[in-house]
């Protein structure tokens, strides 16, 4: 799973999300953020407020007092078929290599317009969350 951070970054470079059962997410305040939901029509689905604003309902939930939340409160986690999927035709390729360490390094190459990009991460997850960071920041910038 991604840092909450890198998935924050992410939706604030406008990754869109349409909220689908098996999503995971945080709750951005203080107190929930290291906690991550999952929605499923058994705990947490996705519905729309009086005012027609998109929410998140939580069903059952006994632990704590929580009825309901807004979208836009909310910060996805993509996973890694999803991080992969909003690559798009800019990823080119995945690599795996050993480092001096023994641990596995996860090589994602961006296709753009000039030439291809490596993004090194430990994890498959946060190679694909590293390239898609750089295709939005590019995008963001008018470089893309």
């Amino acid at each position: 799973m991604i840092d909450v951070d890198i998935a924050r970054r992410l939706r604030d470079l406008g990754l869109p999300w349409e909220p689908a059962e098996g999503d995971r997410f945080t709750i951005d305040v203080p107190d929930l953020r290291e906690q991550t939901f999952m929605l499923s029509s058994m705990v947490v689905e996705p519905g729309r407020g009086r005012r027609g604003e998109p929410l998140f309902t939580f069903n059952g939930t006994t632990e704590w007092a929580l009825d309901s939340i807004e979208e836009d409160e909310a910060i996805w986690i993509p996973r890694e078929d999803q991080l992969r999927e909003a690559l798009g035709t800019h990823f080119a390729q995945l690599r795996c290599e050993r480092s001096a360490s023994g641990h596995l390094v996860h090589v994602v190459t961006l296709s753009g317009p000039e030439e291809s990009r490596e993004i090194r991460a430990r994890k498959v997850e946060d190679a694909y969350a590293g390239a898609l960071l750089v295709q939005l920041e590019e995008r963001a910038h008018g470089m893309s």
